[in-house]
């Protein structure tokens, strides 16, 4: 698939946006997704979203790597650091403030990054010839050797006191960057720099964002959460109300007698960066019953079990006759 092919495949035109494309193939996703989508051509369009959507991935990455070896132009305003950044998923539902700390080096300001500061002069001690003449000693003969304090050169500089010779300077920088709802795995985000005279620098950051493993949740890129979640098997066929966690706290959710997967609208990640609209949030609960039931419990089990034989259900009765019938033509045939 050619990347023009992939843009039409997502309805977008040639160079949109990042954001745009991922707005497009989550809204795709949600609607051809085989588990929203019954028809048979489900499977085969949401296959070709999602080779779409990862054609254009890969060439937008390769387009950024090429950026990212390119050097920087002189014109630039301040510097660009980047920078990663691990998210909780609900810190990726609701959003968050990170403060964000580092260390940068700069050429050294008094030295204009040479690390000595002047310019040179000849060595006294060798009087900038760069040897000294060592004297004779009993029967040696006198020699020249390199001068040991202009180290052969004939000349001396004055270290710069200010960075002791190396030649740059780190120092700490502090910001405070909003990171918006919304946002994904690889998503980069660009924030400004604060500025050296309020504790930052002077240029952007460039966060690269991660989402960190959760114990309860899982996700997908088109905003659907899931959450399996064990539930007592004897609440689930009393139909009783629980407390399911999600991003944003505890929801109550009704347990229905033979359901399995439960679907809240609108609770899962925002669809976009930024977006006030949610994905769903599936629930899976796994009713969980006692392997060994104690002897309260053996004699209620029995109890139910004597109240269910009294009044079967239509479909243990409709069995029942058909049983007492075919026991009926048994006895006739013999």
């Amino acid at each position: 698939m050619s990347i023009d092919d992939a843009y039409v495949e997502l309805g977008l035109a040639p160079g949109a946006t990042d954001a745009e494309v991922k707005q497009a193939w989550r809204r795709m996703v949600s609607r051809w997704h085989p588990d929203r989508n019954a028809s048979a051509e489900a499977a085969a369009l949401i296959q070709r979203i999602n080779g779409a959507y990862e054609r254009i991935r890969l060439a937008t990455l390769a387009s950024v790597d090429e950026a990212d070896q390119a050097p920087a132009s002189s014109a630039a305003k301040g510097r660009v650091v980047r920078r990663r950044v691990r998210l909780s998923i609900e810190e990726a539902v609701q959003g968050a403030t990170r403060d964000l700390r580092g260390r940068l080096v700069d050429p050294c300001p008094p030295c204009d990054g040479r690390g000595v500061l002047g310019e040179p002069q000849p060595c006294p001690s060798c009087r900038g010839s760069g040897r000294q003449r060592q004297d004779w000693w009993l029967a040696w003969p006198a020699t020249d050797k390199a001068c040991e304090d202009c180290q052969g050169s004939g000349q001396r500089q004055t270290s710069c006191p200010t960075c002791d010779g190396a030649g740059q300077q780190t120092w700490r920088y502090r910001c405070s960057v909003r990171l918006p709802a919304g946002l994904r795995q690889g998503d980069v985000l660009m924030a400004d720099g604060g500025g050296r005279h309020r504790g930052g620098f002077d240029g952007q950051l460039e966060l690269r964002i991660e989402l960190a493993p959760h114990p309860l949740f899982q996700w997908s890129d088109d905003g659907t959460l899931r959450c399996q979640l064990p539930v007592d098997g004897f609440a689930w066929l009393a139909q009783q109300w629980i407390e399911v966690p999600a991003p944003t706290g505890l929801q109550q959710m009704r347990l229905r007698r033979g359901r399995r997967v439960y679907r809240l609208p609108g609770q899962g990640l925002p669809l976009a960066r930024g977006s006030a609209e949610r994905g769903d949030y599936l629930v899976t609960v796994e009713p969980s019953f006692p392997s060994h039931p104690d002897a309260e419990q053996q004699a209620l089990l029995e109890r139910l079990a004597a109240i269910a034989d009294a009044h079967p259900e239509k479909a243990l009765l409709a069995w029942r006759q058909r049983l007492q019938a075919w026991k009926r033509g048994r006895r006739v045939a013999r």
